[in-house]
């Protein structure tokens, strides 16, 4: 689908950036000019330097749980599919706000500012097509894009069974790179709690359990083989998995010019725990998605906030992230795969 000219955000300086392909310098000059001309864009990221936070570690790694109201309709989302069929579709290009402009990325994607944020700056990657949300075809345009965004920008990838709001519409997250605790505390997890199921000079893949999530990191500077150790790791997962229209996980990932790509996969078991279905009082209004896995737990309400604790993050993690039974025997299956 091409791109209509009235979303394309365009001038002398962006396109001076794009054709320099600095796409992060691209992205905060969209941000920065987006935040004079979207009242609401700018009344949520005035709220957000005030919101509340408080922080739990668990051996070493942190949780930071954030009181985030403007995210009510992300975390309560119906995906269910007569829900998803009965709405317009928020992604699509003619039903965007009048005030949101976004920027061309690889020809079939369009960046845009994300206007109910998590992070100092959080964007919305969307495909053009109205396409289902499905990263096994489109995992090398996810390594591609935040090779883009890089240095200053994670990539975010929510599951449709497990995250993302829109399932029926592909898109990515990026949002301001070290505001999510995991990418802090990936390495020492990776030396305390992981296994390496594959390792030579030129990749590294491991599993770790930590006691609260089943993670995957795989590390490499040549996209061919992260683009093969992913696809060993979709298939054997799919292979043991009954969700529907793909195996739940939620991705991360982080691009460098020395050390290459880092892709952080989070194992699911469930969408969302137990007492997100109860009634109040004990219901948890708590919806995990990539960025609650990494360790930045989303609280839209102010109840559900206070009553965050060690124990009740602990519960919530585990419950939703895949066993480690099976997480185990998904390890050996993999290590055979790519030896």
């Amino acid at each position: 689908m091409k791109l209509s000219e009235e979303k394309i955000f365009s001038d002398s300086q962006i396109q001076n950036l794009i054709s320099q392909n600095d796409y992060s310098s691209a992205a905060d000059y969209l941000f920065n000019s987006q935040l004079k001309s979207w009242s609401l864009m700018k009344k949520n990221y005035s709220a957000l330097k005030n919101i509340q936070t408080k922080s739990f570690w668990f051996e070493g790694m942190k949780l930071k749980v954030q009181f985030n109201p403007e995210r009510i309709i992300s975390t309560s989302a119906k995906v269910d599919e007569s829900s998803i069929s009965n709405r317009v579709c928020f992604l699509c290009m003619k039903n965007l706000p009048e005030e949101q402009k976004g920027i061309s990325i690889r020809d079939d994607f369009i960046l845009l500012c994300n206007p109910y944020p998590i992070f100092p700056q959080h964007f919305t990657i969307v495909s053009l097509n109205h396409i289902p949300q499905l990263i096994s075809e489109y995992f090398g345009e996810f390594l591609e894009i935040s090779k883009l965004l890089s240095p200053k920008h994670t990539l975010i990838y929510n599951g449709p069974a497990c995250g993302a709001s829109a399932p029926d519409h592909l898109h990515f997250q990026a949002g301001t790179r070290q505001s999510i605790p995991i990418e802090n505390d990936i390495q020492q997890m990776k030396n305390d709690y992981g296994q390496i199921v594959f390792e030579n000079e030129s990749i590294t893949t491991a599993f770790i359990n930590d006691g609260l999530r089943s993670i995957i990191i795989i590390e490499s500077i040549h996209q061919s083989l992260l683009e093969k150790s992913f696809s060993k790791i979709f298939q054997e997962f799919e292979n043991v998995s009954s969700a529907e229209p793909e195996p739940m996980m939620n991705l991360l990932c982080t691009y460098d010019k020395e050390f290459g790509w880092s892709v952080i996969i989070f194992l699911r078991s469930k969408h969302r725990p137990e007492c997100f279905y109860k009634n109040d009082p004990d219901k948890i209004l708590i919806s995990p998605a990539a960025v609650d896995l990494g360790g930045l737990i989303i609280t839209p309400r102010e109840e559900d906030f206070l009553r965050a604790d060690e124990e009740l993050l602990k519960k919530i993690l585990n419950e939703v992230s895949l066993d480690q039974n099976t997480f185990s025997i998904l390890a050996e299956k993999i290590k055979v795969g790519l030896s």
